[in-house]
């Protein structure tokens, strides 16, 4: 690895008790090449940009992906990841899907270690903090020609983040639009996705929703996803959420909430939602909570959804009676070490970079 530390930190001028998420970034990155079949050294470098031009195929023809994913550093200032591993098998596949070479384990975990440990001082410590981190892999060969590029970068960036939704959001539930179709692309992190979600979810705000509760391209009775997260239903005491798909996305935090709830002992179903039996629970009171999970948003609550132009109002629980927050806390005591971690997705961030 090569490694060039900034001259110029900028963490002075981070006010951890003022800022937005994603729009500061901390003081380096990695970037990896990939060309002529192989991918080159991995390099640590300032943040900074990058020279390319409007001809490179990753804009032209969307061959680009990402992965989202979060350090944490507890009271002691000690630094972690949480499940890094499955970034990393993700990001592969959805490299794959998108005809890109994939990183290796070593590119990926070592790079992304090397990142945090440089910059931990940006990670900021309290309550729905962390240091967000946004690995991504995109053509930068400069060539006007639809056809698989023959070069590419890997590169990580980092961004504090802080808690992403404060209240209960309403949401929409789609009649028309869909986030992916069979046999596209929804299984995997591409970049197109979100480019093709922000105009529905526009459509949806201006009604007076803050987010969509996506349904399935061909009937549109089917709950999938819910803005850029997973979703959980919980009717009576049962949760339940879809199957992952070549249409859903394997979420990490969705994985780790189902874990956490059958550690409860909670009964959790992962079996297709249809639209008309949360609406009808809703009806007759047997739907307690709806929520989404996600990276950037950990949990996020729903107060109440949008049905065929009807607003269906869902129950305001406390704090104790939420599935949805107790899972929530879990989570986040795990992730901030604040708990035992009977799975062992921790990671500790050692400080391997002190002596370079």
């Amino acid at each position: 690895m090569i490694i060039q530390k900034t001259e110029n930190s900028r963490i002075s001028t981070f006010d951890p008790n003022n800022f937005s998420f994603g729009g500061t970034f901390s003081d380096h990155m990695i970037i990896c090449e990939y060309e002529d079949g192989k991918w080159g050294e991995v390099k640590l470098v300032p943040y900074g940009p990058l020279l390319f031009t409007p001809a490179m195929m990753g804009v032209n023809y969307g061959q680009a992906c990402f992965e989202g994913m979060k350090a944490y550093k507890d009271k002691d200032g000690q630094v972690f990841l949480f499940r890094p591993e499955k970034n990393f098998e993700r990001i592969n596949k959805s490299a794959n899907r998108l005809a890109m070479p994939s990183v290796t384990e070593e590119i990926f975990l070592e790079g992304l270690k090397a990142l945090i440990d440089i910059d931990r001082e940006w990670v900021p410590q309290g309550e729905g903090n962390s240091l967000y981190i946004r690995p991504l892999i995109f053509a930068t060969e400069e060539a006007l020609k639809a056809r698989i590029s023959n070069k590419y970068m890997f590169a990580i960036v980092a961004t504090p983040a802080k808690m992403y939704y404060t209240e209960p959001v309403s949401v929409k539930i789609s009649d028309h639009y869909s986030r992916a179709a069979s046999g596209g692309v929804g299984s995997a992190k591409a970049a197109g996705n979100y480019a093709a979600s922000f105009y529905p979810t526009q459509l949806a705000m201006e009604e007076g929703y803050d987010q969509i509760i996506w349904t399935d391209d061909a009937t549109h009775e089917y709950f999938e996803e819910s803005g850029t997260m997973n979703v959980f239903v919980r009717i009576n005491d049962t949760i339940f959420t879809p199957p992952t798909s070549e249409k859903i996305l394997d979420g990490v935090t969705r994985d780790s909430f189902i874990q956490l709830a059958k550690k409860r002992g909670f009964d959790v179903r992962v079996e297709p939602i249809k639209v008309k039996d949360v609406v009808e629970a809703q009806k007759n009171g047997t739907l307690k909570e709806v929520w989404g999970v996600g990276t950037a948003v950990v949990t996020t609550v729903f107060q109440a959804l949008g049905h065929n132009g009807e607003k269906l109002e869902l129950p305001r629980l406390s704090d104790e009676e939420s599935f949805a927050v107790i899972l929530k806390n879990d989570l986040v005591n795990l992730q901030n070490n604040l708990s035992e971690d009977p799975f062992g997705w921790r990671v500790l961030v050692d400080h391997a970079l002190e002596t370079v």
